[in-house]
């Protein structure tokens, strides 16, 4: 870590040049003894990326930034703050730390935290930043979280873990026990050192074997911002043997957030209706839960198909993702088409034979517009084209 970086000029000159070229910053001569053009480059990207993701460390004076794939695989400001209203634990551990966001936000609300970042680098940067933060209820140590949490008597009210998704080749993988530390092996000795564990995975993460790889699982939180879906969150109690339960959260949206038991997937039937006057695409957040016929019935809609996620009501009611008026339903042929040839419509596909980009390129569409097409199955197994504007 070069403490030059915190020099006032050197400071001014990254926060001035953030919108700049970065190759004529790193090609040009050096413009600061003591400081490499390549080091000033990494605290301009990595500031640029932390303007939106990391507001409160971007507008501090005195921060300083590792590189910028620690910015890209931290949590942001706006999922950190949401996990700390999860517990209301006194006092957590932060297994793998890295940039120290979530460790930040769950200071704001327990007694006291423990960061354990392994990389020494990133660890003294940490440190420094939680010292120009002001948090002080953080204690930072640049060790193995999880082998020295197990072979010390410290007990928490909650550990905190978020794996790195890379192997050595910093390749993604994408199983539990491919990540480090490997949470399914360690996980029992863990419960011995906290009752409560909360795990971010990866939105990729299929939750089926999430449970099938995890003890003690309460509640799975599927989270999306502005209808991205940034991570699973894991809500594991030390002896919880019941069912547990899934949510679907959006945040930086209008929303409504979802929670079902999982098993009552199972337990529900219904049958595929006639298309109604509005449509309803669930959110990212609902998608991944799973949850179909739950939400047909939660929500009183009727479902497209038995294979299509797309739900409808003669009525306009309040819903978790995008909702549509249905203008026109259509049988899928080329004489229907014909119309919307050379034109522009936002096209979508639900359980239908053709692709999207086979779809424009066939019938001549282009993106845009204020028109929705909708190409999907419907409830009498016929391709139907759904004509829609935004409700």
């Amino acid at each position: 870590m070069n403490k030059l970086i915190l020099n006032t000029g050197i400071q001014e000159f990254i926060e001035n040049n953030i919108g700049t070229d970065i190759m004529s910053v790193l090609l040009s001569k050096p413009y600061f003894e003591g400081i490499s053009n390549k080091e000033l480059v990494e605290q301009i990207e990595s500031a640029k990326k932390a303007k939106y993701k990391l507001p409160t460390w971007y507008h501090t004076q005195g921060i300083l930034y590792p590189k910028k794939l620690h910015i890209e695989q931290t949590s942001s400001e706006l999922t950190a703050a949401y996990k700390s209203n999860l517990t209301t634990a006194n006092r957590i551990a932060d297994l793998s730390g890295g940039l120290g966001v979530d460790t930040f936000y769950f200071a704001k609300k327990a007694i006291s935290v423990d960061h354990f970042e392994i990389n020494p680098e990133l660890a003294e940067i940490v440190q420094h930043n939680f010292s120009v933060l002001n948090a002080n209820n953080i204690n930072c140590y640049n060790e193995d979280g999880i082998a020295t949490v197990l072979n010390s008597n410290q007990l928490y009210d909650m550990i905190y873990i978020d794996p790195d998704r890379r192997d050595h080749q910093k390749n993604r993988v994408f199983f539990l026990s491919d990540c480090k530390p490997d949470v399914p092996m360690h996980l029992e000795m863990l419960f011995d050192k906290a009752p409560l564990i909360m795990l971010k995975t990866a939105p990729l993460l299929d939750i089926s074997q999430g449970i099938k790889d995890l003890s003690g699982v309460k509640e799975i939180i599927a989270l999306a911002v502005k209808n991205e879906l940034k991570e699973l969150l894991w809500i594991l109690k030390k002896n919880f043997d019941q069912t547990p339960t899934v949510k679907a959260v959006n945040l930086e949206s209008p929303h409504l957030d979802f929670n079902s038991l999982i098993d009552s997937e199972e337990k529900t039937n219904i049958t595929p209706t006639p298309i109604g006057s509005y449509l309803y695409e669930p959110n990212v957040a609902l998608l991944k839960i799973g949850m179909f016929k739950t939400i047909a019935k939660h929500f009183k809609l009727g479902k497209l198909h038995s294979n299509t996620h797309l739900y409808t009501s003669d009525e306009l009611i309040e819903f978790p993702g995008r909702i549509f008026k249905i203008n026109e339903v259509l049988f899928y042929n080329k004489k229907n088409l014909k119309p919307f040839e050379n034109t522009k419509a936002n096209i979508s596909c639900r359980n239908f034979k053709i692709s999207v980009e086979q779809l424009k390129k066939k019938h001549r569409i282009k993106d845009g517009g204020a028109q929705y097409l909708f190409f999907t199955t419907d409830f009498n197994n016929q391709a139907v084209v759904l004509v829609c504007q935004k409700a």
